[in-house]
């Protein structure tokens, strides 16, 4: 591509650089100069326009960025409309992104002026959220260029992962002057986001024999643990309560915070989540970060709850008794 001040005279189909304006207007950049547009100009007494020219094998940008988008809309994805060399990949309905980062890289090392955005692996998504953008910076780029991004790209660089679970029970335990099901309204709005039925809350008390029997009986797809006293070890009531219930317990505890006293395990193929009592606030938090996986049927190993820790201090949450800002008092959970 040609870049760069031409007379009026050189510069009909080329690509405008810059705004021009006129006496009565202007002429966006961007925009491809008509003859009409050279006589405009003229008249206006202008005599060179700095303006951008394709080679033979380049792509003009909107073709190219659409192109491109094509290589990378992988399920649960649609594209937008290509505009000044943008094109937007969107998600067609709730879920979580999966991403490729070795091939998404691959892609932005082809061409400095080939640029391609994502949201972080794994972020939740609302439908017609934007989960990409690829941008070509110039008025164009070489067809060869083009082509080796497409490939780069491959055919499994990006997509959204659908929630695969319908439906979930919440076991919430009490205790004198406990918490009751406050919470279950920020729950169930999770829920909800991700199309994820809340058909029972069930209420019991804080104790191994009740709690077991309580999630014995659940026959959704997910079972929810809310304590009213925080878990505190693996051998605390609720994680007990599971095994005993005939469920194994994956993990306890997760470097995201808040969000630490998270556990997950399984009865009989069903996730089990054992919820941080921050899950009562509608803030993100780690919970939100395994639920959404799980509900979107994507695994969560121990090994994948401990890679969570960077980049897993979030936002605090000012309702937290214990800031963990040690000016303020104890760390809290």
């Amino acid at each position: 591509m040609r870049f760069g001040p031409v007379p009026l005279s050189e510069a009909e189909g080329a690509t405008l650089a810059h705004s021009v304006a006129l006496p009565n207007g202007r002429l966006r950049k961007g925009r491809v100069l008509s003859a009409e547009d050279i006589s405009t100009m003229n008249a206006a007494g202008i005599a060179d326009v700095i303006v951008a020219q394709l080679d033979p094998d380049d792509v003009d940008e909107d073709t190219a960025a659409a192109q491109l988008a094509k290589a990378l809309c992988g399920p649960g994805l649609r594209m937008s409309n290509a505009f000044t060399g943008r094109v937007n990949l969107l998600a067609d309905g709730p879920g979580v992104v999966e991403l490729n980062r070795d091939a998404l890289e691959a892609v932005n090392a082809v061409h400095p002026m080939i640029t391609l955005a994502t949201v972080p692996p794994f972020q939740q998504m609302a439908a017609g959220g934007m989960v990409a953008t690829i941008k070509i910076i110039s008025y164009g780029v070489p067809e060869a260029a083009l082509n080796a991004a497409c490939m780069a790209a491959g055919s499994d660089a990006l997509h959204l992962r659908a929630p695969q679970l319908r439906d979930a029970t919440l076991i919430v335990t009490n205790v004198d002057g406990g918490a009751g099901d406050k919470g279950r309204a920020a729950i169930e709005t999770r829920l909800d986001a991700l199309r994820v039925g809340l058909t029972e809350v069930v209420s019991v008390a804080h104790q191994v024999g009740p709690l077991t029997e309580a999630i014995a009986k659940a026959t959704t797809d997910l079972v929810l643990i809310l304590t009213a006293s925080a878990t505190s070890d693996i051998n605390d009531v609720a994680p007990t309560a599971l095994r005993r219930a005939g469920g194994e317990v994956e993990r306890f505890g997760m470097p995201v915070d808040p969000g630490n006293l998270l556990f997950l395990g399984q009865l009989n193929a069903r996730p089990v989540i054992g919820l941080p009592g921050c899950a009562r606030s509608p803030a993100l938090n780690g919970a939100d970060w395994v639920l959404s996986r799980v509900i979107c049927g994507i695994p969560v190993t121990s090994q994948d709850i401990a890679a969570m820790g960077v980049g897993g201090l979030l936002k605090e949450i000012p309702t937290r008794p214990q800031p963990r800002n040690p000016t303020k008092g104890a760390g809290g959970r």
